[in-house]
């Protein structure tokens, strides 16, 4: 047989083969371990989680722990044993793995009953692997049930999937339900990192980080990965030679946005779409790398959060800090809102021009005005100055519940005259009770949410200012910008 033949893809020939060599999966380990050690063993196990989390794995070990004739003193599996070798290289006649997908019926699952009253030929038990058991019909299921609430002595099963809810609470019942969680980041990189040493291939701690990320917590699709770039054939495998193999667009893109933000050049937005298009990116994947540049510019913004991208390397990572600077928090908070409410909208018909509305729209977000800088600007209209208080203010133009005439801090206020706060608050809601006619060809007034109750309004009439035609016209505008910086939120 040749080398060729002999080959092994990483995701199976690196597949633990003891408990111990499990990661992310530590309660489980140590429960299925507990339960060898204090002979507590259910009829069923129900093993649930995300792809490459390593169901299938464990529901392997623990058949092997359960057959093996040589468990060591921790429980573990020795692997040289004639039945933990045929489990290995599942032909094991007393571990049968079954494909729910593809044996899903009503007759399958007639045959697993009449055979499991089958007596071993070797090994403590008969053991049942089914994979993804949530294809199994509701038929299917129904006639699992009386075997798997009272199975043989001797039988035992293993249940995988990644689709949990879609099993019969009635199975669900009978079964011990494990969830498997997402494997870290770091993790991951700490298995890859030993799975390169020992094929001897020379790769950079970032492109092992880079690879994790991308890989979203599944293992296997991690190995997956590190098995391509391997094959790519180079030397060392540098981060720069991850992000071109995965179809990871260069940061220099994102840099070149950011200056442009900066400096409110709009016309960059087109230049970048032609530049995307002309070299053949793909517009989902831009968008989702596009997030994932504010989500780390955003990350840099806390020092103190854990969050921070490991995958960076030293000259990425400065570049990110100076990019950093050129952002506040609100800024990133509204972009990455934006980019999250239009990813899901975008259509391939007419994926240009989105994309170009898209970046014009990020492109003008360092002038966009804030609730709280409006605020700001109706104090400074109403005093002539800056005010001194840089708390944030809240929106004038709404109250979700009535001022109460008898609460008596509103009452010493009043007594002592009212603060600038105060006074520009009444004399909006006097021009919300009674705007005043508008010239002919102007155009109509947006509709005002009536929120203020009849007494209220009384009141706030009888203690505003007067005020003069001058500063009437002055607070008319005023309403109008505030009714389109809040977008929409004064309605009739």
């Amino acid at each position: 047989m040749s080398k060729k033949e002999r080959y092994q893809i990483i995701s199976r020939k690196f597949r633990p083969q003891t408990f111990a060599s499990v990661i992310g999966q530590e309660v489980i380990v140590t429960t299925l371990k507990n339960a060898l050690r204090k002979e507590r063993l259910a009829q069923a196990y129900l093993f649930c989680g995300s792809r490459g989390t390593g169901k299938t794995s464990l529901a392997r070990l623990f058949a092997k722990a359960l057959n093996c004739e040589h468990l060591t003193e921790d429980f573990e599996p020795c692997n040289t044993c004639s039945s933990c070798i045929d489990i290995a290289k599942a032909r094991s006649l007393n571990v049968l793995e079954i494909d729910g997908a593809s044996n899903r019926g009503i007759d399958d699952i007639r045959q697993i009953n009449e055979t499991a009253g089958y007596a071993t030929l070797t090994g403590k038990y008969k053991i049942y692997i089914i994979d993804e058991v949530h294809m199994l019909t509701k038929e299917a299921f129904n006639a699992l049930l009386k075997t798997l609430e009272e199975p043989p002595p001797n039988v035992k099963f293993f249940f995988a999937t990644t689709e949990a809810h879609k099993i019969l609470p009635t199975i669900i019942s009978r079964c011990q339900r494990f969830d498997l969680k997402r494997l870290s980041t770091e993790e991951i990189k700490t298995k890859l990192k030993g799975i390169a040493l020992e094929l001897e291939a020379q790769i950079e701690d970032a492109a092992l980080a880079l690879i994790a990320q991308k890989s979203e917590g599944s293992l296997r699709d991690a190995e997956s990965l590190l098995d391509q770039v391997i094959c790519f054939g180079e030397e060392k495998i540098t981060l720069d030679l991850i992000s071109s193999h995965l179809g990871v667009l260069s940061k220099d893109y994102f840099f070149r946005l950011d200056e442009a933000i900066f400096l409110n050049d709009l016309s960059f937005g087109f230049t970048l779409v032609k530049e995307l298009f002309d070299s053949g990116k793909d517009v989902s994947s831009f968008i989702e790398t596009l997030m994932e540049h504010f989500r780390t510019l955003l990350c840099l913004k806390f020092p103190k959060s854990s969050t921070t991208p490991t995958f960076l390397s030293e000259e990425e990572r400065k570049k990110y800090q100076q990019s950093a600077l050129k952002y506040e928090k609100d800024q990133l908070l509204y972009i990455l809102d934006y980019l999250v409410s239009w990813a899901s909208k975008l259509q391939k018909s007419s994926e240009r021009l989105y994309l170009e509305m898209i970046l014009l729209h990020i492109l003008r977000s360092k002038h966009r005005i804030t609730v709280d800088q409006l605020c700001k600007r109706l104090l400074t209209l109403e005093t002539g100055k800056e005010p001194e208080d840089e708390k944030p203010i809240p929106s004038p133009i709404i109250f979700e519940e009535p001022i109460k005439e008898t609460a008596p801090v509103r009452e010493e206020k009043v007594k002592e005259g009212p603060s600038l706060e105060e006074k520009l608050l009444s004399a909006i809601k006097a021009k919300i009770a009674n705007p005043p006619p508008l010239p002919k060809e102007a155009p109509p007034e947006m509709p005002v949410e009536k929120k203020i109750e009849a007494p209220v309004i009384k009141k706030i009439q009888t203690t505003q200012p007067k005020l003069t035609i001058e500063e009437q016209s002055k607070y008319d505008s005023i309403i109008r910008f505030a009714a389109i910086e809040l977008e929409g939120t004064i309605k009739e």
